[in-house]
Formats: C-alpha cells, sequence, structure tokens
C-alpha cells in the first residue's frame, strides 16, 4: 500500500477515534459507542441519554443494515450490483430488486442535475484507473483503455429501468454507488435508531456525518479533515437531522512522479480531479438529508471553481472548498458554522451563490 496513504489513514483513525472520545467524556449522562469497519472505512454510532440495554441493540440494528448495504452493491466483489452489471455487460435485461430500482432511479436524478459532473455509471472507468481495489498500485492506466471508454462514454443516462426491468444500450456501463451509498446509509440508520427509540444521535460513515437530537442538551460537534495535514481543519456543530459530507483527495489516491491521482473521476474527462483537494456540504434538516449530502459533494467537488452554480441547482448552501493550492472559499451561510483550528486562523474567501 501506498505508504503515504497508510499514514493519512492513520490520521483519519486518530480523528475520529479522538472525536468518539471527546463526545464520550463530555457529562455524566449515558453514552453509548460502537463501531465496525464497512464500505471500505471506519463507521461509529453515538448515542447520548439511554442505557446500554437500550442502546447496544439499536446500534447494533444499523451495522448489520450498513454490513447488508456493502454486500449487496460492492462494486467489484460478488454482489447484487456486479451480477446487474454482467447483465448488461452480456447486453441482456436483468430483473433487480425494488430497492435497485430506486437507487438507479434517484441515481439518474442525480446525474441529470449534475449535467456531467457526477454519472454513477462509470465503474469500468474507475476500473480502468485502479480503483477497484483495496490496495492502489502507482501505475497510469492504458492509454488505449482510457481512449476506448471515452469513445463509448458509457453512463447513466444509457439506463433503461422499466419497473424491476433493467437494460442498457450501451454495453459499456457499469454502476457504481459508491459515490453516495454512504449518504443513503446515513438516511438508513437514522429511521433504523428513530424506530428503536433512539432520539439523540451521531451516526460516522468516514466524515459522513448525521445528528440526531444533541449530545445531553448541546449541539453534536464534530471535525472536519484538513486534506494535507493530520487533525481536523475545523469543528462545525451539528442541529437535528443535519448532516455532512465530504469529497476528498487524500482518502483514496496514489501518487506517481509527484503527482497525486485520486478516486474522483471527471466523468467529462476520464481523469482524476486535480483542482481540488477537498469539499465539504452541510445539508440542513430535509427528507433524504443523508444521501444529499454525499451525492451533492461530489459534483461540487467536480465542479472546481463552478460549485457555487452546482450548489445553488442542488439546493446547497452551506459549502467549504479547498482548492488545489490550499485556499479556503467558504458560502455565506457555512461561516457561521465553521470554527477553524490552528493560530492564526485562516481568513477564507466568502462566495455569495447565485440563486437556485
Amino acid at each position: 500500500m501506498n505508504p503515504l496513504l497508510s499514514i493519512q489513514r492513520f490520521f483519519q483513525f486518530l480523528l475520529l477515534g479522538g472525536m468518539a472520545l471527546l463526545l464520550a467524556a463530555c457529562g455524566k449522562a449515558p453514552m453509548h459507542h460502537q463501531e465496525s469497519f464497512v464500505f471500505g472505512t471506519r463507521v461509529e454510532i453515538l448515542i447520548a441519554g439511554l442505557d446500554e440495554a437500550k442502546a447496544r441493540p439499536a446500534a447494533s440494528a444499523v451495522l448489520r443494515e450498513f454490513d447488508r448495504l456493502h454486500r449487496t452493491y460492492h462494486p467489484w466483489q460478488p454482489s447484487e450490483l456486479n451480477a446487474l452489471n454482467d447483465a448488461i455487460a452480456a447486453g441482456q435485461t436483468h430483473t433487480v430488486t425494488p430497492e435497485m430500482a430506486g437507487l438507479i432511479a434517484d441515481a439518474q436524478r442525480f446525474s441529470a442535475l449534475a449535467g456531467g459532473n457526477f454519472d454513477p455509471g462509470i465503474g469500468k472507468l474507475i476500473q480502468i484507473w485502479g480503483f477497484h481495489s483495496d490496495e492502489f498500485k502507482p501505475v497510469l492506466p492504458p492509454a488505449e483503455a482510457l481512449a476506448a471508454w471515452r469513445a463509448s462514454r458509457p453512463g447513466i443516462a444509457d439506463i433503461k429501468l422499466e419497473g424491476d426491468r433493467v437494460s442498457s444500450r450501451n454495453r459499456e456501463v457499469a454502476l457504481d454507488f459508491g459515490g453516495y451509498l454512504k449518504g443513503l446509509a446515513l438516511d438508513r440508520a437514522a429511521a433504523i435508531l428513530r424506530e428503536n427509540g433512539v432520539h439523540n444521535a451521531l451516526i460516522n460513515i468516514g466524515g459522513n456525518v448525521m445528528a440526531l437530537g444533541s449530545k445531553n442538551g448541546e449541539p453534536w460537534r464534530v471535525g472536519i479533515q484538513h486534506p494535507r495535514q493530520p487533525g481536523p481543519l475545523a469543528t462545525l456543530k451539528l442541529n437535528d437531522g443535519e448532516a455532512i459530507g465530504t469529497s476528498g483527495d487524500y482518502q483514496r489516491y496514489f501518487e506517481l512522479d509527484g503527482k497525486r491521482y485520486c478516486h474522483l473521476l471527471d466523468p467529462r474527462t476520464g481523469a482524476p480531479v486535480t483542482h481540488t483537494q477537498a469539499l465539504t456540504v452541510l445539508i440542513t434538516p430535509r427528507p433524504a438529508a443523508g444521501t444529499l449530502s454525499d451525492a451533492g459533494s461530489k459534483p461540487l467537488f467536480i465542479a472546481g471553481s463552478g460549485w457555487p452554480e452546482m450548489a445553488a441547482k442542488f439546493g446547497i448552501d452551506h459549502v467549504l472548498r479547498v482548492d488545489a493550492e490550499g485556499r479556503l472559499q467558504v458560502s455565506e451561510k457555512m461561516t457561521d458554522r465553521l470554527e477553524f483550528t490552528g493560530s492564526p486562523a485562516p481568513a477564507p474567501e466568502v462566495i455569495r451563490l447565485p440563486a437556485p
């Protein structure tokens, strides 16, 4: 494994672990903490104000659902999603579950809204770049493979969905829901916890976070990972029903000849994004806030300097961006939510978003 990637993951682990310890240490009220490793990252659930006998079964039910989603929609190991992709490659129509049909419909809607900046139908491009793996080799993909992919231009718009029947006019389409599955999992977790009588919790899936209620009467406080240094760039308070999602070039990447190649690929060019280090969105309470926190951060990240217009399209008004040179941009409404770490505190450029 790339040693820089290993170091980065180590510091991320410390940041998330430290966050959990700080939250658990505050106050004498009960604070239940469970964690696991799923979706290729560390996940944790913190439940405030409930005793162990009530909190543990609820958190365990969430982790079981995470594991089911991971196994069902894994993009490169045997799964229901891979069975669909095999059928598409063979030019066959495939019957899917109502859940998968709903995911495809949502993904098509997000992709259309993003105008080409986000496309869950580029699974083969991700594979060509070597990101369908737990470890990345510092090797550029064959030029002919990239040229062939660009010539076929596969995308989720090529998918035809008729009830539970799925087909594609382009056999090169391969679905990969990694762009928003963690966000969907946040919404599922929130629903499961509420069904089990949990009203105060924090769900963290590798930096994609949703808050329920409060931490014993105080807002949940979380850190936003610095893209180039260990520890947080900033902290913010999350209110009931809010979610944050971060896309960054520091989580899945390899380096070659001093250049970083991250897993966030621009579907329009077929190449990794290089103009942005990290972008975080905060989603205020609304239906499917978790899903939007994940699916919304990707097209804004890929849009680069055009992120304000993309944010307006998605109805997102809380954004923090770190560009390739480390400069900070913050939307007006996000400025009141952030507390930057370090001394002196950075002075970000404040951006007024256009009307939607």
